[in-house]
């Protein structure tokens, strides 16, 4: 094992602002698969989308996992979708500990709808609900392969950091 530390989830469970407050706390580096992708092909995600679809996006994430795996000791926060792959998942499982953050729908609906453009979410209109809903349906099988689940609905980002890094540390004593 890499030990590296990975955060999937769904799109507004606190992937990103989580990861950088546990990548400080362990001092470790941080990355964020979604900016990587941003940095690496000079487009933003929407941009992605809107120019060459989902599946030229799912390429380039599935290269940004295989890069990022590759390096040790990192906090690493996937994107929403990067654990449909199954590829993605065996290198996230060989690289460290994966934890799945969850959040309840009409929470995912209240984070998502207050920050910036979600391109997978963004054609659901007025159904952006029922979509988190069924998007997070047809991912659970993906999800519930990770080693450990926190739920952030209700706890403060401390109290989710504080459980993470004892899971975390007591998952590195046994291997």
């Amino acid at each position: 094992m890499k030990g590296n530390l990975i955060l999937t989830g769904f799109m507004g469970t606190g992937k990103t602002s989580l990861g950088k407050l546990l990548a400080a706390k362990l001092g470790r580096g941080f990355v964020d698969l979604d900016q990587k992708i941003e940095k690496d092909s000079g487009m933003t995600i929407t941009e992605i989308f809107e120019k060459h679809g989902e599946k030229y996006f799912r390429e380039l994430e599935k290269k940004a996992v295989a890069e990022v795996t590759a390096r040790k000791n990192l906090v690493i926060a996937t994107g929403g979708g990067t654990v449909k792959d199954e590829e993605n998942i065996q290198l996230l499982k060989s690289s460290g500990v994966i934890v799945c953050l969850t959040t309840e729908p009409e929470e995912i609906f209240n984070r998502t709808e207050r920050r910036g453009e979600r391109p997978v979410l963004d054609n659901g209109g007025e159904e952006r609900l029922q979509t988190i809903k069924k998007l997070l349906a047809e991912r659970q099988k993906f999800y519930s392969q990770a080693d450990y689940t926190v739920d952030t609905t209700d706890w403060s980002p401390l109290q989710i950091m504080n459980d993470i890094c004892n899971h975390f540390k007591s998952s590195k004593d046994k291997g």
